[in-house]
C-alpha cells in the first residue's frame, strides 16, 4: 500500500474500476479491497505503513541530491547540419548520468516527453524519481572530433586544412616529378 498517482495517499479510500483493481492495484500490493476487515487491519498497521513510506521517500530525496544539477555531455556522430546518425535515448542518458554521478537512475526513471534526442545543442531532461520528486537536468549533446583534430589541451586545431592542402601539393609535385622522369628519354 502506498501512494498512487492521482487516488490519493496512503490511508485514502478510492472508487476505481473493477479490472485496474483487480488486474493491477491488487497484484501488485499497491492496494486493498475496502472491507471492514481489512480498514480495521489498516488501522492498526498505519503506522507502520507510514514509517516505511516515509523511509523511502527519504530515500528517493537521497537519490535526487546525487544528480541535483547535473550537467551532462554526450558525444555522438552527426551530420554537417546538426543531425544525429542514430539518437541519443534513455540507454545513453542513463550510462552518463550513472557513472558521473554514482547513482543508481534507472531507464525508467527518465522523462523523455518528446522523445529520443536527434539534435545537437542543449536539452532539458527531468528525471521521475517516485513520490512526487523530479530532478531536472541539463543534458549537452556534441558532436564527436575526431583525434587529430583535438589538440593536447582539448581545443581544435585550425590548421588542418592547410596541412591537407600542402600535402596535396606535395603528392601533385610528386606525380608531375614521376611525369618529367618518364618523358626524358634514356641514354644508351
Amino acid at each position: 500500500m502506498e501512494k498512487i498517482g492521482k487516488l490519493g495517499e496512503i490511508g485514502d479510500t478510492a472508487n476505481v474500476k473493477a479490472g485496474y483493481a483487480r488486474n493491477f492495484l491488487f497484484p501488485q500490493r499497491k492496494a486493498i479491497p475496502a472491507t471492514k476487515e481489512n480498514l480495521s487491519e489498516f488501522d492498526q498497521r498505519k503506522a507502520e505503513l507510514m514509517a516505511a513510506h516515509d523511509s523511502k521517500v527519504g530515500t528517493a530525496q537521497d537519490r535526487a541530491k546525487k544528480v541535483e544539477g547535473a550537467s551532462l555531455r554526450i558525444e555522438v556522430n552527426a551530420s554537417d547540419e546538426g543531425k544525429l546518425f542514430g539518437s541519443v535515448g534513455t540507454r545513453d542518458i542513463v550510462q552518463a548520468l550513472n557513472s558521473k554521478t554514482g547513482s543508481d537512475i534507472a531507464k525508467s526513471e527518465i522523462l523523455m516527453p518528446h522523445g529520443v534526442i536527434r539534435e545537437l545543442g542543449d536539452h532539458e531532461i527531468t528525471l521521475d524519481l517516485g513520490y512526487d520528486i523530479h530532478v531536472a537536468i541539463k543534458v549537452t549533446v556534441a558532436g564527436l572530433q575526431s583525434a587529430a583534430d583535438v589538440s593536447d589541451d582539448g581545443s581544435i586545431i585550425e590548421e588542418i586544412d592547410e596541412a591537407e592542402a600542402a600535402a596535396a601539393t606535395q603528392s601533385e609535385n610528386a606525380e608531375e616529378h614521376e611525369a618529367n622522369a618518364e618523358e626524358k628519354p634514356t641514354e644508351s
